[in-house]
């Protein structure tokens, strides 16, 4: 019996120029000084490249590396990598009245406001630097590693019937339960969506909860995903940005193989890690705010303003969707499309409750 692995791709190449962490963990290339890359290091790693550490109030430690140091350069397929400073390509949006309403309440050339974090409070990271908060030695009592911390727990899928026929059979993906719209038919070279931010109940350890906007190319049992981004259409690399106009960094194309110039599929919604996921007694880790789809008062996970970009780098609705939950009792999905100029998608649930115990 063969064992296949999906492919997450954390490597990002982070060009920060403003500031925030971001949970996007390990090598992405960051080419941004204020966007924190959320890129945790071991306390003992890449110490000669410290050129300046502050001590946040909250607890954290952040250093500012080198960009040009950075940790996605241990990467051996980037070992003579040069960094891009910016995409070659600006996206487009398409003249719509639902596009229009995007830029509501502001000029579409006007800046967009930055998220900040409480390190900011006690100071900046130089020019020619990115930051990159420290890993705590005391995240090594959740029994991971250094450089497993925050990382999302790979996929293992067997390719054949699974061993134990009485459990999880009707899950896509062992130990993972999606609640998610998802759009196929194209080659994607990017997608996006505003994700309404809460705190979910995460019970253990080792389980996790998030929303995302995500790319992926391959079969089910064996594919490459990326959370949200666009492809450079000169160089290929998968871009992340911020807001309309802030770009966070990139995932370089050479990393992948399924994602090296498209996608196949764009997902939206939420995801909950669990080995007591498709089982009794079922997790009680919550998705979204831990209430069940709510399109009436927005009382729950939602993502709106969805996108995708095709072939000629202009953002889009998607044309065709369809919605996938993998445990209707435990976390539903409604998609609100009749009636309204801009769809929404709404998502989430308490995880074990009456209907599912």
């Amino acid at each position: 019996m063969s064992l296949l692995r999906m492919e997450f791709k954390w490597m990002i190449v982070l060009l920060l120029l403003f500031g925030t962490i971001f949970t996007i963990i390990s090598s992405k290339i960051v080419v941004n000084d204020s966007f924190s890359s959320g890129q945790e290091r071991a306390t003992d790693l890449h110490k000669s490249h410290v050129i300046k550490s502050i001590q946040s109030e909250d607890g954290d430690i952040i250093d500012c590396i080198d960009i040009y140091k950075q940790p996605a350069f241990d990467h051996p397929a980037l070992k003579d990598h040069k960094i891009q400073l910016r995409p070659s390509h600006d996206v487009k949006t398409e003249n719509t009245s639902a596009s229009k309403k995007m830029y509501v309440g502001r000029n579409i050339g006007s800046p967009v406001t930055v998220t900040t974090q409480t390190w900011h409070k006690s100071g900046s990271c130089p020019k020619g630097t990115i930051p990159i908060r420290r890993t705590q030695t005391n995240y090594g009592s959740k029994g991971q590693s250094d450089s497993n911390y925050a990382r999302k727990t790979p996929v293992l899928l067997h390719n054949e019937k699974q061993a134990n026929e009485s459990k999880k059979l009707y899950l896509l993906q062992t130990n993972h339960s999606l609640a998610i719209l998802h759009a196929d038919g194209f080659a994607y070279m990017g997608a996006k969506g505003d994700i309404r931010v809460w705190n979910p109940k995460v019970e253990l350890d080792d389980e996790y909860s998030t929303s995302q906007v995500a790319l992926k190319s391959g079969p089910y049992y064996d594919y490459e995903a990326i959370e949200a981004g666009w492809a450079d259409p000169a160089t290929s690399n998968w871009w992340v940005q911020y807001g309309e106009t802030i770009n966070i960094g990139y995932w370089p194309h050479d990393l992948f193989a399924l994602l090296k110039f498209h996608a196949q599929t764009v997902q939206w919604g939420g995801e909950v890690y669990s080995p007591r996921v498709g089982t009794h007694p079922h997790t009680s880790t919550a998705m979204g705010n831990g209430q069940f789809p709510d399109y009436v008062f927005g009382n729950s996970g939602s993502i709106k303003r969805m996108r995708v970009v095709e072939n000629n780098m202009v953002l889009r609705l998607p044309q065709w969707v369809n919605g996938w939950s993998d445990e209707y009792d435990c976390y539903g999905i409604f998609y609100l499309s009749d009636y309204v100029e801009e769809p929404e998608f709404y998502f989430g649930g308490p995880g074990r409750n009456p209907v599912c115990p």
